[in-house]
């Protein structure tokens, strides 16, 4: 069994709580900004200083106490990425009561089940959308008494329902909790089975942002800082990076619009980005496919190769004259494009979710942006392990974090231990012993290795091995993190458990599709031309690539494409981008098993 510990480095608070970084803000740096908010497409962003903030707070939290929420309650939150969010998060703690986030993307089901199973009393959602879906399950919801819409107006309702709340109340209530007391329960997207409230306490998160943002000093604390989140704030990775700005002094901003993001990105000009891995791909794939469309495909390719040999190279110590000179030209040609398109101030983003894949991580930071790979999970209150500006090896999710420990149990699985580790699941004492072995550590289900340095590397599920008929174990993320690599493709699945061999089902990205097909004299759609000789031929060029990364009897022998893509409407993609394999394997048996006749 291989062990690696990393000594604490800060002292963590023993008293107090989330909230006394928005006080201490306040009183310390009270005219300091700590937010941006959008008013309108044609106006400039609005400031929002650290005094701003705690009277904004406060007052919402007076509402809240004026509706009956008592300390220890719950109360969800429903909404995408926005301003209003955060400030009700904060209010709901200044309040004394336990914040539940929902994915604004759940269905009226996934609601019920969460509402029901942490007894909210309260729930604030965003728009129309949201009441619809709440009021179709709320005859079922015994606990929950009040129904707010931000759309509506929610804030200043509760603003104006607090005004006769006195502030030493609330101020009282604030200072309740300690680090040992639930600040969130966070439902876990459910890729098998009813999702699980994880339970994560004041101190999980103190813990985690006291290392944190003194091992990320350089992204939270350097002049000018700054990040834009455009993840939703129900996934723990983007909270962790709101309280972290907040902790910090940050200034951050939030956009919910994905599909036009780079608007806002040219708009806020963000210092850092935080990102899923489907993001970076999919900036990698839409400048291929543009420059492809421009007649310029054969000089983003060379670009980017050398780009991902400068980044190698300085892993080696030593950069080759030759790739000095054509980085320094295509810095020109290509790169600057490209950070410019992120807004121009960006030189580190932090990638978390999912597996980056090397070749990704070193093409990035060969253009000139520092992607610092992590690792954790929502039950870690987000990162275990992260790759440090100083201390980086692409390719691996870095150390773990000071105070943490892992380990690798003898059948392969990662076992983590440390402060930011959730006390169990809501009411589920079963499921919680199943995760927490005596000594605290908690078993993540994924497969790893641990290098001579300390650096982690992922390289599977431990669920999700397969087995081929001849006994061979394989991990399908490795393949299928390199054939999404490839910019036509979507997403994939890799198959071949107890069958004599591996085989993979394709999804095409149908933006990247219009205009591949319009360059290539093709008519339809996706499903009109998944057979077609030059679409297979890309595929196969993928799969060839893909398979590099494996041995042969590890490689993809044979693979289907698709007519349509998965997505999380049709519910084979959780909120956070994960495939659900379950729900595909269950969709799609009749095109796995023609794989195999």
């Amino acid at each position: 069994m291989r062990e690696y510990s990393n000594p604490p480095t800060v002292a963590i608070p023993s008293t107090g709580n989330l909230t006394d970084d928005v006080v201490r803000n306040a009183v310390d740096t009270p005219d300091r900004v700590l937010f941006s908010r959008p008013v309108a497409e044609d106006q400039p962003w609005e400031d929002v200083s650290a005094a701003d903030f705690r009277t904004e707070v406060v007052a919402v939290a007076r509402g809240l106490a004026a509706a009956g929420i008592e300390p220890g309650d719950r109360v969800a939150l429903i909404s995408r990425t926005r301003y209003e969010w955060t400030l009700l998060d904060y209010a709901i703690w200044f309040a004394g009561a336990v914040t539940v986030p929902i994915y604004e993307s759940s269905s009226a089901e996934q609601i019920s089940w969460i509402l029901a199973d942490s007894e909210a009393r309260a729930v604030v959602a965003e728009d129309a959308a949201h009441l619809e879906r709440i009021d179709s399950v709320r005859s079922g919801l015994s606990a929950l008494e009040h129904v707010w819409a931000f759309e509506d107006g929610a804030v200043d309702e509760l603003v104006r329902l607090g005004e006769t709340v006195a502030e030493e109340e609330i101020e009282r209530r604030r200072t309740q909790a300690g680090p040992d007391d639930l600040a969130t329960l966070i439902y876990t997207s459910g890729t098998t089975g009813r999702p699980k409230g994880c339970m994560l306490t004041h101190g999980n998160f103190e813990t985690e942002l006291g290392v944190a943002v003194h091992e990320l000093q350089r992204l939270f604390d350097t002049e000018g800082a700054s990040t834009l989140l455009f993840l939703p704030l129900a996934h723990v990775f983007a909270r962790i990076i709101q309280v972290g700005c907040i902790k910090a002094g940050t200034r951050l901003g939030h956009s919910a619009d994905i599909k036009n993001l780079l608007p806002s990105l040219d708009a806020f000009k963000p210092t850092f980005i935080l990102a899923v891995p489907r993001v970076f791909e999919k900036v990698f794939n839409t400048a291929s496919q543009k420059a492809a469309a421009e007649g310029k495909g054969r000089i983003f390719n060379r670009a980017a190769e050398v780009a991902i040999s400068y980044s190698r190279a300085l892993d080696q110590g030593r950069v080759p004259l030759r790739i000095r000179a054509q980085h320094a030209l295509f810095a020109k040609l290509v790169y600057g494009k490209l950070l410019t398109a992120l807004g121009g101030n960006c030189t580190y983003a932090v990638s978390g979710g999912a597996p980056l894949g090397e070749r990704l991580g070193h093409f990035y930071r060969g253009i000139g942006l520092t992607v610092l790979e992590g690792y954790g999970l929502t039950e870690t209150t987000a990162a275990l392990t992260v790759n440090l500006p100083d201390a980086q090896k692409v390719g691996t999710v870095g150390r773990p974090l000071p105070g943490t420990s892992v380990r690798v149990s003898d059948d392969g699985e990662l076992l983590f231990r440390g402060g930011q580790v959730f006390t169990g699941y809501w009411r589920n004492p079963e499921a919680t012993v199943e995760a927490l072995s005596d000594g605290g550590w908690f078993h993540t289900g994924d497969v790893g290795e641990i290098d001579d340095e300390g650096f982690v590397r992922i390289t599977g599920r431990k669920k999700e091995i397969l087995v081929t008929a001849g006994g061979k174990n394989v991990a399908p993320a490795v393949l299928e993190d390199r054939l999404r690599a490839h910019h036509l493709v979507s997403q994939c699945l890799v198959v071949g458990d107890g069958q004599p061999f591996i085989g993979a089902l394709v999804t095409i990205d149908p933006e990247v599709f219009e205009d591949w097909a319009e360059r290539h004299g093709k008519t339809g759609t996706v499903a009109d031309n998944v057979d077609d000789p030059d679409l297979r031929a890309e595929i196969e060029a993928a799969v060839e690539d893909a398979n590099q990364a494996v041995s042969k009897a590890e490689s993809i022998r044979k693979f289907t494409i698709l007519a349509e893509d998965w997505t999380e409407e049709a519910g084979q993609i959780t909120p956070s981008l994960k495939l659900k394999r379950n729900v595909v394997m269950r969709e799609f048996r009749g095109e796995i098993t023609d794989l195999y006749r």
